[in-house]
């Protein structure tokens, strides 16, 4: 059945601060974020571009396809036959912080905050295993897909990753049927969603249905008309529509840090506090490796102080890191930026673009009477 309409959603978490209804768009406050290496169900965050989809398990089926023709449908009890895999991943929208951007100049999008991201432990079978049980099949991309729902933009929900990425057993591809150790909520694609380490979330499909092997990339259109850096110059749709096909399908985010929180706390001097900052990480493309050091400044970026990394586990995953602070003025702007182990570190200045994806400037957040 093809939900057509809103009238089945299931009910949510009251921490996260709604940004739309029809879909469903929220995101928590990021000082609850930074709280959890692993982020519980209540607060992360949910994208939709439809409605919510509500599934037994029982009835849930996958069928795979090679160009049109049908080679394979499985049940999700027989995919949980194979080998469980898990991973710890962390899943990031494009668009978070594209408030920030927009605050430059309009963008195109839900005005999301910090808190479009979340880092948990993701279970199910390896895309490459079932892909082996195929087998004998030529192909370069394997296209996903959710007719489950209609979608804003298209008539169900697609997107794609090369072949290289899809069938790696250190990519981690998974057919995710958990998380943290609970069958995946419905809000979160249950009761199967793909999950793609360093991917986007965007390439995360969930509820999904259909796995077609091709020669190109989805056509769907959020494969080919969204979810794409396009230059500064491009500064309307009109400007874009001749342009999408010209760029990219983007893949991994690039590197990023967010202050999530700062305490400012009196000291016996009547002119001077201390600071306690927290925040997370996140890593760009795979070749870089994961962050490696996070700094935090005080004066604009003339001088830096190394955070200690409170959290990170294996290449996946979001970094949570802290700093404290003595004897700083009563009030100012604190900066953060990341470092990754390839040795790049995080531009001051993020790329405008129209749809308002992949900002990554440096991290600010203001304490005191600013």
């Amino acid at each position: 059945m093809t939900h057509m309409d809103y009238s089945d959603e299931p009910p949510r978490s009251e921490q996260l601060l709604v940004q739309a209804t029809k879909p469903y768009n929220a995101e928590p406050p990021v000082d609850a974020l930074v709280e959890f290496p692993i982020t519980p169900d209540s607060l992360l965050y949910c994208r939709n571009h439809s409605p919510v989809c509500v599934y037994p398990e029982e009835t849930y089926f996958v069928t795979v396809k090679h160009g049109e023709k049908d080679v394979l449908r499985i049940s999700l009890a027989d995919l949980k036959a194979f080998p469980k895999a898990q991973v710890t991943a962390v899943l990031q929208c494009a668009g978070n912080r594209r408030k920030e951007m927009g605050a430059i100049k309009p963008v195109n999008g839900v005005a999301w905050a910090s808190g479009v991201v979340g880092n948990c432990i993701w279970a199910g079978t390896r895309l490459c295993d079932l892909l082996k049980r195929v087998g004998g099949q030529t192909y370069t991309q394997v296209c996903f897909a959710s007719y489950s729902t209609f979608c804003q933009d298209d008539t169900f929900y697609g997107a794609s990753i090369p072949v290289d990425k899809a069938t790696s057993v250190d990519g981690d591809v998974l057919l995710a049927y958990e998380m943290n150790g609970e069958p995946l909520s419905p809000d979160h694609g249950g009761p199967l969603r793909l999950v793609v380490p360093r991917y986007l979330g965007a390439r995360w499909v969930k509820w999904l249905d259909t796995i077609i092997l091709a020669m190109e990339e989805s056509p769907n259109y959020y494969q080919q008309r969204d979810y794409k850096v396009l230059p500064p110059t491009v500064e309307t749709k009109a400007q874009a529509s001749e342009l999408w096909s010209k760029y990219p399908s983007m893949t991994a985010l690039p590197l990023n840090s967010v202050i999530g929180s700062v305490l400012a706390i009196p000291t016996e001097s009547p002119d001077k506090f201390s600071l306690q900052i927290k925040g997370y990480a996140l890593p760009g493309p795979l070749v870089d490796g994961n962050v490696a050091s996070v700094e935090v400044s005080i004066d604009d970026g003339t001088t830096w102080m190394s955070a200690d990394i409170t959290y990170q586990q294996g290449k996946w995953s979001w970094t949570l890191w802290e700093a404290n602070l003595d004897c700083v003025p009563v009030s100012g702007t604190v900066y953060s930026r990341a470092r990754d182990e390839a040795g790049n570190v995080q531009e001051r200045i993020g790329a405008w673009n129209l749809r308002g994806v992949a900002y990554n400037a440096w991290a600010s957040a203001e304490w005191g009477e600013v």
